[in-house]
């Protein structure tokens, strides 16, 4: 007998942080499911004047089997960032 995968009935927020200063747009990563099939998605939401926060059409949204790959390829920007000197070892969010 083989294990169900589990389902995501709404979309599970991992992650959320400004994209600027000016707080109207923000970065969202989530695990969600599209058409019964598991997905990690990284988008652009922006707050509309009503407050309300909206996805916008900027962003990825791939199979969760991508993840450790993509996982991968962003450690390794964030290494090479720090490498050249783009970043430093204390970088935050409050340095924008």
């Amino acid at each position: 007998m083989t294990a169900q995968r589990p389902t995501l009935d709404e979309p599970v927020v991992i992650s959320k942080f400004w994209k600027s200063r000016n707080h109207t747009e923000h970065v969202r990563v989530e695990l969600s499911e599209y058409q019964g099939r598991p997905l990690i998605n990284v988008r652009l939401w922006q707050t509309g004047s009503d407050g309300i926060d909206r996805p916008t059409v900027k962003g990825i949204a791939m199979a969760i089997r991508k993840l450790p790959e993509l996982a991968r390829a962003l450690a390794s920007a964030e290494l090479k960032a720090r490498e050249l000197g783009l970043i430093g070892d204390n970088e935050t969010e409050a340095s924008e």
